[in-house]
């Protein structure tokens, strides 16, 4: 079994002992149980994973002798989720299973036919919680990196991110294209990277994920004059929660990062 991971605090790799303090101290000894001789991960959630013996545990610190450090290159292409605003807890759902599967950033989108709304302190609290879940499945993914969640965006800020992609891409139960067969530049027939070019230019791959009611035909008229191509994810239709980490895990097959 792969080495438990922890997020250790900012500029607390850089030596030969790191101590986990506070919550993740805490969460280290008394809820994992974590005792001296174990062994287990610290990363500093940016790509920076320290391999580490324990050497000592209090109340809510945990002493480690880093025995080895490396920086883990970043994925390519870069992987973000335009993610509509599911109602209820259904937001972290989708948060935490991109997360398990590997995507970069999420991009909260208010879209046109959105039921969720976030405005004033819920939007602050919501965006709290999602970067929360974003953390904590990263560990439990054992993943170095964390991935980004970004301020909310609308229309406008959707399309942009849309346009900066090397391939933007929109989910639509009306589209040509199954997404299993869109073109990715710079990928071959079999997921190998040509020698340069491809979706590792601009802002990578972007998708767009959008709301229960679908994509407004206002949102997709910018969308695709933006250059973002349609994309039809299966023969079901999926919730919005869940169509996420479904199309992440076709594009990280076909993208040769799986």
């Amino acid at each position: 079994m792969t080495a438990p991971v922890f997020l250790a605090e900012e500029g607390g790799l850089d030596g030969d002992t790191a101590v986990l303090r506070g919550p993740e101290g805490r969460h280290a000894a008394a809820v994992r149980r974590i005792g001296p001789g174990e062994e287990l991960d610290l990363v500093d959630g940016a790509g920076v994973r320290a391999r580490c013996t324990v050497t000592e545990v209090g109340k809510d610190t945990v002493v480690c002798a880093v025995r080895e450090r490396r920086t883990e290159p970043e994925p390519r292409p870069r992987l973000t989720v335009l993610q509509a605003l599911p109602k209820g807890d259904r937001g972290e759902l989708a948060v935490e299973m991109m997360t398990e599967a590997g995507v970069d950033r999420i991009v909260p989108w208010a879209a046109e036919r959105c039921v969720a709304r976030w405005k004033g302190d819920r939007a602050a609290k919501s965006l709290a919680k999602w970067r929360s879940t974003a953390r904590e499945a990263a560990k439990q993914a054992r993943r170095a990196r964390v991935p980004e969640v970004a301020e909310p965006v609308g229309r406008d800020g959707a399309a942009a991110l849309l346009g900066k992609a090397g391939l933007g891409l929109v989910l639509h139960e009306e589209a040509g294209s199954p997404l299993s067969q869109v073109v990715l530049p710079g990928v071959g027939s079999r997921g190998e990277h040509g020698a340069s070019g491809g979706p590792d230019e601009g802002e990578g791959i972007v998708l767009a994920v959008g709301p229960e009611g679908g994509v407004s035909e206002a949102e997709l008229e910018e969308f695709d004059a933006a250059g973002a191509r349609r994309a039809l994810l299966g023969p079901t239709v999926l919730r919005t929660s869940t169509a996420g980490v479904a199309a992440l895990a076709v594009l990280q097959a076909r993208c040769g990062r799986w």
